[in-house]
């Protein structure tokens, strides 16, 4: 790693285009990695996680990550060994090999960001998080995000992408400027994130970036929604959303400030209106 992380220029950044995000995302909870239990065999962000979103009407939040020959996997962490019984780095394999490793306790494999979209058609909205591929949250290859927008093309779904990592909202936001688009956001306490120079951490902390990017919604710490910063944002008309609420107690405190919740371990009311196991 580097040890910079430098702010998106605004010489060299002009302000994208503000997409408003679809108002599905406020009605129904959004499934932490979809609606995982591993109790029951469905492993996070794995098709049947995915499938029971869908059938209970909540909205589903994915990570998605690159394999060796380009193509987004739907896959939160960076190496395989605890999702599955492989190891090593995901980035080093092709997605042919990574679709034929079965998820840990599971007959289910990983899967691409395509089959993804197949599965979902649209039924619920889809909030895909693209990992950071720098390690400092500066600027990266735009690889996964070109991914990302090719898998989209033609999706008429309703759907919105974030990442911790600016940079890499300003460049999907550069190929697909009618996707909306958020910031994954923390307050960035230094010892925490100590590969972060302290001052890209004190900007990050105020979502300097939120504005040139064009976005509509952050998806924001759930133990940090009384900083002012949210408030500033929620009052100028951003989408707040939280992450990663874990009981009903905790979601009535969030909601006091938060448009919607990210959640998982419980079940949320999900929307009276929401179809179910049908395109809508």
């Amino acid at each position: 790693m580097s040890g910079k992380s430098p702010p998106l220029p605004p010489n060299l950044m002009p302000a994208l285009p503000r997409v408003a995000l679809d108002r599905g995302f406020v009605s129904a909870p959004i499934a932490h990695r979809a609606l995982h239990d591993r109790a029951a065999g469905r492993l996070e962000n794995s098709p049947a996680a995915i499938s029971a979103a869908i059938d209970a009407g909540f909205g589903i939040e994915i990570d998605v990550q690159l394999s060796c020959d380009g193509h987004a996997m739907v896959f939160h962490d960076y190496t395989l060994a605890r999702l599955t019984d492989a190891k090593g780095p995901l980035r080093a394999q092709t997605a042919d090999y990574l679709r034929q490793i079965r998820l840990s306790g599971m007959q289910e494999t990983i899967p691409t960001l395509a089959d993804v979209l197949t599965l979902v058609r649209g039924r619920v909205p889809l909030l895909i998080e693209i990992k950071d591929q720098s390690g400092d949250l500066g600027p990266a290859p735009s690889n996964l995000g070109s991914a990302v927008a090719t898998d989209l093309a033609g999706y008429s779904g309703a759907v919105a992408v974030m990442s911790f990592n600016p940079h890499v909202v300003a460049a999907f936001g550069a190929l697909c400027p009618q996707i909306a688009r958020g910031i994954v956001t923390c307050p960035y306490p230094t010892a925490e994130w100590p590969h972060i120079l302290p001052a890209r951490c004190e900007e990050l902390r105020q979502i300097a970036d939120y504005d040139r990017l064009g976005a509509s919604f952050i998806s924001h710490q759930a133990n940090d929604l009384g900083n002012a910063r949210v408030g500033a944002l929620k009052a100028r008309g951003a989408v707040i959303n939280c992450w990663t609420i874990k009981s009903a107690a905790k979601e009535t405190q969030a909601r006091q400030i938060a448009d919607t919740i990210t959640f998982e371990g419980y079940l949320p009311t999900p929307p009276a209106n929401t179809p179910r196991g049908r395109d809508v």
